[in-house]
């Protein structure tokens, strides 16, 4: 057997020990109780910060050592992190990254200064700074730190990166020709907008917004001041739910403000 540590989007988390052999299905949906609030699984990541992101469609994978290896990952510590729809790859590959590079010993260049400069770039890609040419050098100094490393540590230190570019490069694409992240975590990718058509007025968002970049008055539509707002999200969450005014987008112009518009009362 074999003890998980089954956390992330999933209904049940906690400790969950399992027979080798036993699928993710099996493991996310049975054990875990699938995923919260019926959305979709994207990925599964084990073996820890140095384990890799399997897809969903692997998701009848069989759980043991040699088919995690051949999907990119690894048995690792015991982690497993399931992934939903809402979830960026790049940003999950920059979070990791950053844990395995602050434990790096500093022994091996190819780990000490590889980490660095992979976490640099995946940093330059979350914030639409990426180009082309940055993906292929992501994986290219993956496999540089992968084969020149001597620990375990450096060895499987770029398998968030190299997995995630194996199942999901559209999405690092994506973020380098559309400066688009469709999951909208990304923050220098994303931005709050108040539909007009939606807004009514109640000032919930103005009055909790920690940077005053919110204005408007009693019975006119709200609007975002774009330079001012540091893109915390607290607007698109006080909004309420019967409302749902924000709009939270990615890869698209913000609309250019109308100047003053009534509210249009809601029935």
């Amino acid at each position: 057997t074999k003890v998980f540590s089954l956390v992330g989007k999933v209904n049940n988390t906690g400790l969950v020990e399992v027979p080798m052999g036993i699928t993710l299905r099996e493991i996310i949906y049975d054990i875990g109780g699938g995923i919260p609030e019926g959305k979709k699984l994207k990925a599964v990541q084990t073996g820890g910060p140095s384990g890799g992101c399997i897809p969903a469609s692997l998701i009848d994978l069989p759980v043991d050592y040699e088919r995690l290896a051949e999907a990119g990952s690894i048995m690792g510590s015991g982690g497993m992190v399931v992934m939903d729809e809402e979830t960026c790859v790049v940003d999950i590959a920059k979070f990791f990254l950053t844990f395995t590079r602050d434990e790096s010993c500093g022994k091996c260049t190819s780990c000490r200064e590889g980490s660095d400069v992979l976490l640099h770039i995946l940093t330059r890609i979350s914030e639409g700074k990426g180009e082309e040419k940055d993906v292929l050098l992501l994986e290219e100094l993956s496999e540089v730190v992968k084969n020149a490393s001597l620990c375990g540590l450096g060895q499987t230190l770029p398998n968030p990166v190299l997995s995630t570019l194996r199942y999901f490069r559209e999405e690092y694409m994506e973020h380098v020709r559309e400066k688009r992240c469709s999951a909208k975590v990304c923050r220098e990718l994303v931005f709050y907008y108040i539909d007009p058509e939606r807004c009514q007025a109640c000032q919930i968002c103005a009055r909790n917004c920690p940077v005053k970049a919110i204005y408007g008055e009693k019975g006119i539509v709200h609007v975002i001041d774009q330079e001012r707002c540091i893109k915390c999200g607290t607007c698109f969450e006080v909004c309420p739910p019967r409302f749902r005014a924000v709009r939270k987008i990615s890869g698209e112009p913000v609309p250019p403000s109308r100047g003053k518009i009534k509210v249009k009362r809601r029935r």
